[in-house]
């Protein structure tokens, strides 16, 4: 649709996770390095938690990206899941199958040896599990036991949630203690402020093969953060839209119409909308009462 006419090479404000999208934010960055600090010093238990859209997934996409053949990684991106399920689903991330196994007593022994057998070939195992605040109570135990699975002087494999907020209430009930405390590092990602939206914008186009200056003007940066709330998520929808509608009035540039278009046909940024048309209703409220005092001056008394 519009990526001739704008002259970019791919979307820029797609939805999918690409890591080649990740934008070295103070806050992402931070967050990057910590996991790969943790990792590498085998820290065993790692807790990333945001916001909704925040950019969680593309920070666990880029960390997998990161991490060299030394490490096998097992990626489970939807825990909703028993704790069997998600031993069978652990096990085949390692690249076995489950079936071959009767019932859950011999598929942790497998899993064991196997942990044990690539630890003796210099290898290192994470687990990363995305949106964990979905995972039940018993599948969290799980994830606890398995880190008990150790050698005598080192751990077998290290955990790393990716987590909504929710997840930080979940760990805080007393019955989840014993795994809260196995937690050596968490990092709670921040959203962006104005500042980083403009270094956000600037990274995703130039990636995209920008090249033409400033595609957004100033007002529709400004009307973009405010509706947004700095979510990333928010921002890529919310630009996407934005230049669609551009394309369709011809514009080589978003400016704040098209941004406020795209932000009355978004569901996520309602709160705006809705805060718009308080302000707006009252504003008439005010005119109205003021036209009526006004009126009501202006009477003769009634005889």
């Amino acid at each position: 649709m519009y990526r001739e006419f704008f002259q970019l090479e791919t979307l820029p404000f797609s939805l999918t996770p690409n890591p080649s999208f990740f934008c070295q934010l103070k806050g992402h960055q931070e967050a990057l390095q910590t996991l790969q600090f943790c990792i590498h010093s085998n820290e065993g238990f790692i807790k990333i938690v945001g916001e909704v859209g925040s950019g969680k997934t593309l920070l666990c996409r880029k960390l997998l990206e990161s991490l060299d053949e030394k490490f096998i990684t097992a990626y489970i991106p939807n825990p909703d899941l028993t704790p069997l399920e998600l031993r069978k689903a652990f096990v085949r991330e390692l690249g076995l199958d489950p079936a071959r196994w009767q019932d859950q007593h011999e598929l942790l022994t497998a899993i064991y040896q196997h942990l044990i057998s690539l630890y003796a070939a210099g290898k290192k195992v994470v687990l990363l599990i995305d949106e964990a605040q979905a995972l039940s109570d018993e599948s969290l135990e799980t994830v606890r036991l398995l880190t008990n699975l150790e050698t005598g002087n080192s751990k077998l494999m290290q955990v790393v949630l990716f987590g909504q907020p929710e997840l930080d209430d979940r760990l805080n009930q007393p019955h989840l203690r014993q795994l809260k405390q196995r937690i050596t590092f968490s990092y709670r990602l921040p959203l962006m402020n104005r500042e980083d939206l403009d270094i956000y914008l600037h990274h995703r186009l130039a990636v995209a093969g920008y090249t033409r200056g400033n595609l957004f003007t100033k007002r529709a940066k400004n009307l973009l953060y405010r509706a947004s709330n700095g979510i990333p998520r928010i921002v890529n929808i919310l630009s996407h839209k934005a230049l669609l509608v551009a394309y369709g009035q011809g514009n080589y540039q978003i400016d704040h119409k098209a941004v406020r278009v795209a932000v009355y046909d978004t569901e996520a940024a309602k709160f705006y909308r809705k805060s718009t048309l308080v302000k707006l209703t009252i504003v008439i409220a005010l005119l109205t009462t003021l036209t009526v005092f006004v009126v009501l001056l202006g009477m003769e008394p009634i005889k």
